[in-house]
């Protein structure tokens, strides 16, 4: 066996063959993407990324995203060669129970990871947010002279993520904002998990991504390292666009399985693992080999990285002496804090028996909110004029430095990329997944929104967001069937169940605009998890808190809402959203005659779950069997809640075309119907 010819050959091998004896010693895992990918990893994490494994968060680092994260055994033996918290052992554990290096790479479990990947697309997607960020970022708080926000958002991809929708929704977005901090490299090695590209996937990607606006570069040689340095510098120039490199490589470069899509997901064996040793020149003997000389290579990047944020922090400091203010806010939004004051101008609302839609009410709040918060940023899938969410007066992030012309959206506040409306367009998936590349970046307390039905276009990055626990805030109006003539391909009737099984993720249906009102606060405070507020379409009064409880109730999930008296009801009455005035009017009928019924509004089951045993007793005593449950969705679920001798007026069925009082008559959400069916519930 001959030794490597060239150093860099003897890093580039190093990072495949450790990735190899991980999926091997796990018997689990994808060698392929490492074998070929790993050269131009090589490159660009030895000759571009700017980052500092000593300190994986600092803020003026290059984000690098593993968007193919089956491959994760290669990023995993680059954070261990470079430096990260992540050592030899915990790689020798990939993919076992406890191990810092598990199957796909996870956000907070990992030392240098900055998203968690492996549902193809999503990482793509994400680094669009993040190049987002960095550019509002950039144009809010950059000087003449003092450049502190300036990084680059790199991306190694596979076929599969650029077959997946949200990365087509995203790549359109990114080119017509003109991201030119994004690089994604292509690892096209024409295999996919089961076939050859060949049998689904021949489109041209490369005039696909032009058309989007792309600079698009083909390296025909992916083990060619000058021609990938040479790429990449081209890439790295043009600032106007982002930049797709198309890598022609070898799945599972060396072995005897190359350029079969059995090297995708599934060790290579020890008989073939000596082979592709072998083949490529590697001692097959021990495995794990990590040469001196390799290692001193990539562990120039904690010298690197500790010299750039250095220099970075003299920078600052002097940006801080210049813009005081200005250094003190991007401070403070860097580190997640809130701005003293920054609920001071939230409204609170009259009592009102016509009261406001509850979405209505949202976008009062949320443009309350808005001056006081520089890093709330988001935008709606093209729904602004219905969901209430433009921020007046904040301006359009969009690469245009022309006046806005006829938009509805952010009210004169002009287009850069200094504005904080983000219009996503018609695209639901790709709006979710880049938002949660605006918190994952950093500085963003960021939103998207659409109507909850659309929730269904975007629960990946919905889950995505809880998962990684990301400070997200979706906003989803147009929340029942009340919504009404659009009929049932618009009602949800399942969303809201199929969202609260979701874990760590905050749902929040307030019941009126003082509830929306605390709703919106919570959703700010809460920084560990995305928070969901299901608004209405329809207007709802405005509850009487002089007569009702406070809506700080919101805060404990459930609250009793009005109650009978000092002794224990003989009837719960229970509901979300806007079915909260109906059971109050409800309440008034039965309590006419004589029947002591407790109200309670239940907006957040996640939030009444966090709750003592004692507060859920108190506000649902377990002696009380006789509930009844009123929410415009289905049943599932509210069992827990209404107990076996409980019953619940809902809907499981899909809605209908017509007049929101129309259809609400014909579903049975009415006072005489819930009347009777308290009735009957207390009958036995």
């Amino acid at each position: 066996m001959n030794a490597p010819a060239t150093l860099d050959q003897q890093c580039i091998d190093t990072l495949r063959f450790l990735s190899v004896d991980m999926v091997q010693q796990a018997n689990s895992g994808h060698p392929g993407l490492p074998l070929g990918a790993a050269p131009m990893a090589y490159v660009l994490w030895t000759r571009y990324l700017k980052h500092h494994p000593s300190s994986p968060l600092w803020s003026d680092r290059d984000r690098f995203v593993l968007s193919a994260g089956h491959g994760s055994a290669l990023l995993y033996a680059l954070l261990h060669v470079t430096g990260y918290d992540l050592s030899m052992e915990d790689i020798k554990h990939f993919r076992q129970w406890g191990s810092k290096a598990p199957g796909h790479p996870e956000r907070g479990h990992t030392a240098g990871v900055e998203v968690t990947t492996g549902p193809l697309g999503q990482g793509f997607a994400n680094a669009v947010g993040m190049a987002i960020a960095e550019a509002q970022l950039a144009a809010r708080y950059n000087r003449d002279g003092h450049q502190i926000v300036d990084h680059r958002t790199w991306v190694i991809a596979s076929d599969g993520d650029l077959m997946e929708g949200v990365a087509s929704e995203a790549a359109s977005l990114a080119g017509h904002l003109k991201l030119g901090k994004l690089v994604c490299l292509y690892d096209n090695n024409s295999v996919t998990l089961s076939a050859g590209t060949d049998m689904t996937f021949t489109e041209d990607r490369a005039r696909r991504f032009e058309a989007y606006g792309w600079q698009v570069l083909n390296i025909d040689d992916g083990n060619d390292v000058a021609a990938i340095d040479a790429a990449l510098a081209t890439a790295r120039a043009d600032t106007s666009r982002p930049s797709l490199i198309l890598v022609r490589t070898h799945l599972g470069f060396g072995s005897p399985e190359q350029d079969s899509f059995k090297a995708h997901g599934s060790p290579l064996g020890a008989a073939n693992v000596k082979k592709t040793k072998e083949t490529l020149g590697w001692p097959v003997e021990p495995s794990f080999l990590l040469p001196e000389t390799a290692l001193a290579r990539f562990r120039e990047a904690l010298a690197s990285g500790m010299a750039a944020e250095a220099d970075w922090n003299q920078r600052m400091a002097a940006y801080g002496e210049a813009f005081p203010e200005l250094a003190r806010e991007l401070q403070g939004r860097l580190h997640g804090e809130l701005p003293s004051g920054w609920d001071a101008d939230v409204p609170v609302f009259a009592t009102d028996a016509k009261g406001m839609a509850t979405r209505v009410a949202g976008g009062k709040v949320l443009n309350a909110l808005a001056p006081k918060l520089p890093a709330l940023t988001g935008g709606s899938a093209d729904l602004d004029p219905s969901t209430h969410t433009a921020m007046k007066g904040q301006g359009d992030f969009n690469p245009s430095l022309a006046p806005k012309q006829g938009s509805e959206g952010s009210d004169g506040g002009g287009w850069s990329y200094a504005g904080r409306n983000i219009h996503f367009g018609v695209r639901e998936h790709a709006m979710g997944a880049i938002v949660n590349g605006l918190a994952a970046h950093g500085g963003f307390i960021g939103y998207g929104s659409t109507f909850l039905i659309f929730s269904d276009y975007m629960r990946p990055p919905i889950r995505l967001a809880a998962l990684m626990g990301l400070h997200i805030v979706h906003v989803f109006t147009h929340d029942s069937l009340a919504l009404g003539e659009d009929g049932p391909t618009h009602q949800p009737i399942e969303q809201l169940a199929s969202l609260r099984a979701i874990p760590r993720l905050t749902l929040l249906r307030p019941g009126d605009a003082n509830e929306t009102a605390i709703a919106w606060k919570i959703a700010v405070e809460t920084r560990d998890r995305p928070v969901l507020l299901a608004l209405t379409r329809q207007d709802v009064a405005t509850v009487d808190r002089s007569r009702y409880a406070s809506a700080e109730g919101v805060r404990r999930g459930a609250y009793v809402l009005s109650d009978a008296g000092p002794s224990l009801p003989s009837l719960i009455l229970m509901a979300s959203g806007s079915e909260v005035g109906l059971i109050l009017a409800a309440v008034e009928r039965l309590g006419a005659e004589g029947v002591a019924v407790r109200c309670v509004s239940m907006p957040s089951w996640d939030l009444f779950e966090m709750q003592s045993q004692s507060y859920r007793d108190e506000v649902l005593p377990p002696q009380v069997t006789a509930r009844l449950a009123v929410e415009l969705g289905v049943r599932q679920g509210w069992d827990r809640y209404i107990g076996p001798r409980g019953d619940m007026v809902g809907i499981d069925q899909y809605g209908a075309s017509a007049p929101a009082e129309v259809l609400l008559e014909k579903y049975g959400f009415t006072v005489d119907h819930v009347v009777a069916r308290a009735k009957k519930l207390l009958a036995g």
